[in-house]
């Protein structure tokens, strides 16, 4: 028998299994016949496993067909919170219900609702206030919670070509604390710009190669750079399971950390008030734009692949929290331009979900800072032919945008034909970056373990305000 008449018995069988239905039993077909049917009728491939279709019946099935297959497949998953994303030349992949992603074009259309909610700095600022206290409650930290007393931990200082470096614990919750290091110029000149630089889902966290050479540059441009782990995450795995970061509590913890981070840089006697960023790469360019978002002590910002209209985070400590949800739905781009009138660069690429932002999200948060008369003030770095990293020439756009603003030496990061040159960083080993030792020896005897004490502890602290 000829495949062409075997894929024809095939689809008139199909067939006839729904014209056996009827509004009795609400035309229902087993989801898997009407993929197949989908298949054949639009002359696509579905990918899937058996599993997620299984025992799973669709009511009303032909009644959800549209001449587009992609407004079809939408109608025909979206009752199991499923979705397909497209992975060739029709092609899908049949995938769960990814509630932190959106199309390009679905991107759009919110930004483009959003336009009409404000025209001028008052009606934006309304806006902002509004979405600004919505935040706070969403991640749980309206009000904050009681900062402990105890003085942070800080271990092991070395000394290199323009910088040094030590490692640095500060107890942000009763027994919950953030690791990270500490990079300062040697011979700083006056106060001294803070700069705080949460971590993004790269591996080997804030020990890899690019983390040290960004912040240790920085230290020799003139700045105190505190570079620190995500939550269950580096050190934090001292404390807490690999599988805790993908909790939505991770989301609140981390906004707190770099408060808290904040809370002590600036507490420092060199520590200039006036010259304060963040920047941060993927998971740490949500960061970036969150924290900018909440805390007007930031001046400066750069979030780095993650400005996107229609991708809030896949990950729960971006988007775990109902943050998103605030304001009856906002987007990266709107948290983004909450940065308004302070200096942003948005460092984006060709590669991953902020390929449109130039187009799209970049020229909405420039309307915004316009409200101030201050376009001039938000930035936008594209390399359409690089993708999600925090590499060299992203750290080049970023050294020169700190530089301006912040009043860094820009040539201790380029070479004498403003080559990008880092030469004289030193790269540590991750040993030499763990505040609590080798083997763990320092951590302290209060840190909590495991994320129900976590919880205990957070609910705690919460109920006492």
């Amino acid at each position: 028998m000829s495949k062409k008449l075997l894929l024809f018995i095939g689809a008139s069988l199909i067939r006839l299994s729904a014209f056996a239905q009827n509004s009795d039993d609400q035309y229902q077909m087993p989801l898997k016949t009407v993929l197949d049917e989908i298949q054949q009728r639009y002359n696509v491939k579905i990918k899937y496993s058996p599993d997620m279709v299984k025992d799973k019946s669709l009511t009303y099935a032909e009644w959800r067909y549209r001449p587009d297959v992609d407004e079809t497949l939408r109608n025909v998953l979206s009752p199991f919170d499923l979705q397909v994303t497209p992975s060739g030349d029709k092609s899908y992949k049949l995938k769960t219900f990814q509630y932190h992603l959106k199309t390009p074009e679905e991107g759009k259309e919110q930004l483009a609702y959003l336009s009409t909610l404000y025209h001028d700095q008052a009606t934006w600022e309304k806006r902002k206030t509004e979405l600004r206290s919505c935040m706070w409650q969403a991640l749980r930290l309206s009000p904050l919670p009681a900062k402990p007393s105890s003085k942070p931990i800080i271990t092991s200082k070395r000394q290199y070509d323009g910088y040094t470096v030590e490692n640095l614990a500060i107890e942000t919750l009763p027994g919950l604390y953030v690791t990270g290091s500490l990079y300062k110029p040697l011979k700083p000149k006056g106060k001294v710009p803070v700069i705080i630089s949460p971590d993004g889902h790269f591996g080997d966290g804030r020990y890899r190669p690019d983390a040290q050479y960004r912040c240790a540059t920085l230290a020799r441009m003139g700045a105190m750079v505190y570079s620190y782990d995500l939550f269950a995450w580096g050190e934090s795995l001292l404390q807490f399971k690999g599988e805790d970061h993908h909790r939505s509590l991770a989301m609140t913890v981390q906004a707190l950390n770099g408060i808290r981070s904040l809370d002590y840089l600036l507490s420092l006697k060199d520590a200039d008030k006036n010259r304060v960023a963040i920047t941060g790469g993927s998971g740490g360019g949500s960061q970036t734009m969150l924290l900018t978002a909440l805390d007007d002590r930031i001046k400066v910002s750069v979030p780095v692949v993650m400005l996107s209209t229609y991708h809030s985070g896949g990950c729960p400590c971006e988007s775990g929290m109902p943050v998103h949800l605030c304001g009856g739905g906002t987007n990266n781009a709107e948290i983004a331009a909450m940065a308004a009138p302070r200096p942003m660069l948005a460092v984006t690429d060709g590669g991953d979900w902020t390929a449109q932002t130039p187009e799209t999200a970049y020229p909405f948060v420039q309307k915004i800072y316009g409200f101030y008369g201050k376009a001039d003030l938000a930035k936008n770095v594209h390399l359409p032919k690089e993708g999600h990293d925090y590499g060299p020439s992203k750290r080049q756009a970023m050294y020169e945008f700190m530089a301006k603003n912040l009043g860094l030496n820009l040539a201790a990061a380029e070479d004498k034909s403003g080559k990008l040159d880092e030469a004289k960083v030193t790269i540590e080993k991750e040993e030499a970056q763990r505040v609590f030792g080798k083997n763990s020896e320092l951590l302290p005897a209060n840190a909590i373990k495991g994320f129900d004490a976590l919880q205990a502890v957070f609910n705690k602290s919460v109920a006492h305000q």
